[in-house]
């Protein structure tokens, strides 16, 4: 049992100083590259969002993202002709 938590840190260890090494070499930053234009484009295809930092965010700071929600709910009541338009903008941008 000890033998396999033991495994698993040394090669966790292990992977992520090869990953840092490897990302500084000129082939890690353009493999790196690569992927993210990758990403970009199934992310853009597929209308995917990528909410990664968001949700993170609304976890670390709770009452922050309620404050947001209020304060963006009160301005789309106060404003209903600008949300419109921006909506209207971002169906002709696609």
């Amino acid at each position: 049992m000890y033998w396999f938590i033991i495994k698993s840190i040394a090669s966790a260890v292990l992977g992520s100083q090869f990953y840092n090494w490897y990302a500084q070499t000129k082939i890690g930053i353009y493999f790196q590259n690569r992927v993210n234009q990758f990403m970009e484009y199934v992310s853009q295809k597929y209308d995917i969002e990528l909410t990664k930092k968001q949700s993170k965010f609304e976890k670390d700071y709770p009452l922050v993202m309620k404050r947001i929600d209020e304060i963006e709910k009160k301005q789309s009541e106060r404003f209903p002709h600008l949300i419109e338009r921006i909506k209207k903008l971002e169906k002709k941008n696609k």
